[in-house]
């Protein structure tokens, strides 16, 4: 959303949570102040975050966003959905947004979640990752 590049190679050897979002969603709206919270908690540990703002056509909406819920951690912007092609459907389905994915320090996806995630829900399961991958 800052015109600076971000990809997932920038983040190799960290678990990463991948949040997909837009600004005109409403369960996003609900998920957001839980995932700046949980950013926020687990960034010592090693833990970043990457947003990919879909669907909105204008930037200025998704920075509104952003800023509204204080997302700290970078976002990209796909407004026709093309980076999300790029996922495979059974792990990230573009029809559902919100999603999110936590990826192993290694690049692999461990976990897969369609629809809005909670702070109680998304935190055990980045605990788990990040023990796992140790």
């Amino acid at each position: 959303l800052d015109g600076k590049p971000v990809g997932l190679d920038d983040f190799r050897g960290q678990v990463v949570v991948v949040n997909v979002w837009g600004s005109w969603c409403g369960p996003c709206r609900g998920e957001a102040d839980d995932l700046a919270r949980i950013e926020r908690r687990t960034r010592d540990q090693g833990v970043r975050f990457l947003g990919i703002n879909t669907r909105d056509p204008d930037r200025a909406a998704a920075r509104s966003f952003v800023r509204a819920h204080g997302l700290d951690f970078p976002s990209l912007h796909d407004p026709t959905g093309e980076l999300l092609l790029r996922f495979p459907p059974a792990l990230l389905n573009p029809q559902a947004i919100p999603s999110t994915l936590v990826i192993d320090r290694r690049g692999r996806v461990a976990v897969s979640i369609g629809g809005a995630v909670t702070e109680d829900e998304l935190g055990p399961l980045i605990a788990r990752v990040l023990e796992e991958t140790a």
